[in-house]
C-alpha cells in the first residue's frame, strides 16, 4: 500500500501542475527539442539544397542572382554534357575510380570487421582484452595522422601510384570492428550457438547459417560507413597518387577547383565543379535510402529483446 502511494504521488503532482499552468508538463521541453532538431535539419539540408540549385546554373549564374533558388537558365544537362567533354571526359574516369575504391574498400573492410568483431565477441583466447584495448586506442587516432607512415610503407612495397595504395589502407576499419563486436554480444545469444554445436554444426556452418543472418543490421551499417569513408577519402589519394587517371572524384574535382582559383589559362569551370560534386553525392544518397530498412530492422530487433 505504501509503495502504491509513492508511485501515485508523482502523478498527482503532475496533474496539479497541469491544472495550475493549463499546459501538460514537459510540453515546453518537447518544443525546445523540436526547435533544435529543425535547426540541425536546416544545417544539413541547406548545403545540399544549394548544391542541387547551383548544379543547374551556368558560370555567370553562379555569381549572380539568388544563391538558394534556381536561375532563369536551367543548365543542368549542359553541365553534365560538359563533364563528358572537358579534358576528354576524365571526370567519368574519376567517378569509376571512386566506385572501384569504395566497393573494394567497403566490402573488404566489412568482411574483416565482421570476422574480427565476431571473434572478439564470442571466442575466448589469450590477449583478447589487450587486443580490444589496442583497438579502442586506434579508434582515437585520426586517419590523417597515419597518412605519412602509410606513404612510407607503401613506398617501401612499391605500391605508390597504384590502385592498391588506396584500397589496402581502406580495408582496416577499427570502428567497424568495434561496432560488430558490440552488436554481436547482444544479438547472438550463447544459447543459440551452443544448441547449434550440440546439433553437430561446425564453426564455419555456424558462422554462415546462424551468425550472419543475426548480424545483418550491423553488416549493413559497417558496409555503409566504410563505403562512404572510402568514397569521401581525400588526403590519402592526394598523397599516394600522381597519375590523373587513377584519381578519385574528390581529388580530381579539387584539382579543377585549384585551376579555377588560379585562373590557369583562363580556365573557369565552376559550373562543372559544382555539377561534378552534385553527381558524386547521388550514389551515397541512393545507398542510404535503399538500405535504411535494414537499420530499422536492427532497431526493431533490439527493442524486442
Amino acid at each position: 500500500m505504501a509503495n502504491s502511494n509513492i508511485l501515485a504521488r508523482p502523478r498527482a503532482e503532475r496533474a496539479a501542475a497541469e491544472r495550475t499552468t493549463g499546459e501538460p508538463v514537459g510540453q515546453g521541453r518537447r518544443l525546445g527539442s523540436h526547435v533544435v532538431l529543425v535547426l540541425l535539419a536546416l544545417y544539413f539540408v541547406v548545403p545540399l539544397w544549394w548544391l542541387v540549385v547551383a548544379s543547374t546554373k551556368t558560370n555567370a549564374g553562379l555569381f549572380g542572382g539568388a544563391p538558394l533558388w534556381f536561375g532563369s537558365d536551367f543548365a543542368l544537362f549542359d553541365n553534365i554534357a560538359g563533364l563528358f567533354s572537358h579534358q576528354g571526359g576524365i571526370y567519368w574516369v574519376w567517378f569509376r575510380n571512386s566506385f572501384v575504391y569504395a566497393i573494394a574498400g567497403g566490402v573488404g573492410a566489412t568482411v574483416l570487421s565482421v570476422l574480427a568483431g565476431y571473434g572478439l565477441a564470442k571466442y575466448r583466447f589469450r590477449g583478447r582484452s589487450a587486443f580490444f584495448a589496442l583497438l579502442l586506442g586506434s579508434v582515437m587516432v585520426p586517419m590523417t595522422a597515419l597518412v605519412i607512415p602509410t606513404f612510407v610503407l607503401l613506398s617501401g612495397l612499391g605500391l605508390l601510384n597504384t590502385m592498391w595504395a588506396v584500397i589496402l589502407p581502406s580495408l582496416l576499419s577499427p570502428v567497424g570492428v568495434y561496432l560488430v563486436r558490440v552488436y554481436a554480444q547482444g544479438a547472438v545469444p550463447e544459447e543459440v550457438l551452443d544448441a547449434a554445436r550440440v546439433d553437430g554444426a561446425g564453426e564455419l556452418r555456424l558462422f554462415f547459417q546462424v551468425v550472419l543472418p543475426l548480424l545483418r543490421p550491423a553488416i549493413v551499417t559497417v558496409l555503409l560507413l566504410t563505403t562512404v569513408a572510402t568514397w569521401n577519402n581525400f588526403f590519402l589519394p592526394l598523397a599516394v597518387l600522381r597519375d590523373p587517371n587513377l584519381l578519385p572524384v574528390t581529388v580530381g574535382v579539387y584539382n579543377w577547383q585549384a585551376l579555377s582559383n588560379a585562373g590557369a589559362g583562363g580556365e573557369q569551370v565552376w559550373n562543372l565543379i559544382v555539377t561534378g560534386s552534385f553527381i558524386s553525392v547521388v550514389p551515397l544518397v541512393a545507398a542510404f535510402l535503399s538500405l535504411q530498412k535494414y537499420w530499422q530492422g536492427g532497431l526493431s530487433l533490439g527493442s524486442v529483446r
